[in-house]
């Protein structure tokens, strides 16, 4: 059984951060051998002053591939995690997908752009979840980040959004590398530029940071580059950290 997990709204400013928790569940997950889990993607929502957030307004998502006999049994110990490690005073949100299932997933990724660009009620986070028939529940504060959580299934779902947790690091900022080196490893699927196009394995990129971050396109891990000047060399050069969140 193929899932998508996603919380939202679980921290403080002092606290662990979501990702952080998204991460020890993958870890729980695991280490109670109830499947396997992909990386976690992170996903940009609407910053408005109507809207409670701690520093981001970002939702946390993962895949877990599980036996389907866990099934229950997961969602009980995602709701019983959340209750436990989530910050006081937040306000966590949980929601889990079953993909496997001839889900109509439409309604899922409207929700997910509408959560970029708008303030959401979570009446209607509730009105989708039941129609579709997937879990999604609030463990504490005003449960407001059920709208996260639920926007985050649905951004991940779309195959083109969020930014990937954590880091790669290839090399020092100034450095270069073949596009095959950096796909050599199999933690990056493909080297796009910024208009889309694939580069070629054959060429090179220039490191503009020593931290490489990731984001999700057409289902994959990929690293974003951009044109260098005119008088370099390479073609090619690796957004920074600031350029990929513009994206």
């Amino acid at each position: 059984m193929k899932l998508l997990i996603a919380i939202d709204d679980t921290d403080s400013l002092e606290s662990r951060g979501t990702g952080q928790l998204a991460q020890m569940m993958i870890e729980k997950i695991e280490q109670m051998r109830w499947g396997i889990c992909s990386k976690i993607t992170r996903h940009q929502l609407f910053v408005h002053e109507d809207i409670p957030y701690t520093s981001h307004n970002s939702a946390m998502c993962f895949e877990a591939e599980i036996d389907k006999h866990r099934y229950e049994a997961l969602i009980d110990f995602g709701m019983q995690f959340l209750e436990t490690e989530s910050e006081k005073g937040s306000d966590p949100g949980f929601c889990v997908v079953n993909i496997d299932n001839g889900l109509n997933t439409d309604a899922l990724t409207t929700f997910g752009r509408r959560a970029k660009i708008e303030v959401v009620d979570k009446s209607d986070a509730y009105a989708i979840a039941n129609d579709l028939g997937i879990h999604l529940s609030e463990h504490g504060g005003n449960g407001q980040g059920i709208v996260g959580a639920l926007a985050g299934v649905g951004l991940r779902l779309t195959g083109n959004d969020g930014r990937f947790r954590g880091w790669l690091c290839y090399g020092k900022a100034g450095e270069t590398i073949s596009i095959k080196d950096l796909l050599a490893d199999g933690l990056v699927d493909m080297v796009q530029s910024k208009e889309g196009d694939i580069i070629a394995p054959e060429s090179s990129v220039l490191l503009s940071e020593e931290k490489i971050k990731t984001v999700l396109q057409d289902h994959r891990q990929v690293v974003l580059v951009r044109n260098t000047t005119p008088a370099c060399s390479i073609k090619w050069q690796t957004l920074t950290k600031n350029q990929v969140k513009q994206i």
